[in-house]
C-alpha cells in the first residue's frame, strides 16, 4: 500500500510569503512610557521611566486634574568611515501620555526632578474652595 499524502497546492506557493523578512537597520518598536501613580492624602506622587531620554528632550503639561508627560529620544548620527550598521534595536522618536487625576493639580507648588531615567513629580493638590453662604441682612 502507499500512502497518500493530502496537498494543497496553495499552501506551497504561499509559504512564508506572509513570514516577516529581518529587518537589518530598521528601528524596533516605540516602547512605553512606564508609570507609577501615587496618591497621598494633600499630594500626587508620579515616577515615570524615561531611559536614554535627555531632561531638555521632557515635556510636563498640568491642566486642571489632567497630567500630560511627553518626552523625545534623538538619534545620534554618529558613524565611523567604514563602519555600517546591521542592526539597531534602539527606539528613537516620541512617546506621551496622558492621566486624568480625581483631584486639581497645585501647578505653582509642584515639582518636578529627573534621575537616573526617571522622571519624578511631586503634585499637590490644589485646596478645595468650600462653597460660602452668605447671610442675608
Amino acid at each position: 500500500m502507499s500512502n497518500i499524502i493530502r496537498r494543497d497546492p496553495f499552501e506551497d506557493l504561499f509559504r512564508g510569503f506572509f513570514v516577516r523578512p529581518v529587518e537589518f537597520g530598521g528601528n524596533a518598536e516605540a516602547p512605553q512610557m512606564r508609570v507609577d501613580v501615587k496618591e497621598n492624602p494633600d499630594s500626587y506622587t508620579v515616577h515615570a521611566e524615561l531611559p536614554g531620554v535627555a531632561k531638555d528632550d521632557i515635556h510636563v503639561h498640568i491642566d486642571g486634574p489632567v497630567l500630560s508627560i511627553s518626552a523625545e529620544r534623538k538619534e545620534s548620527k554618529e558613524q565611523k568611515d567604514g563602519e555600517r550598521v546591521l542592526r539597531t534595536e534602539r527606539y528613537y522618536g516620541k512617546v506621551s501620555r496622558s492621566f486624568q487625576l480625581g483631584q486639581d493639580i497645585d501647578e505653582s507648588r509642584s515639582s518636578a526632578k529627573f534621575t537616573d531615567g526617571v522622571l519624578e513629580l511631586q503634585l499637590p493638590k490644589k485646596v478645595e474652595v468650600q462653597a460660602k453662604r452668605l447671610t442675608i441682612e
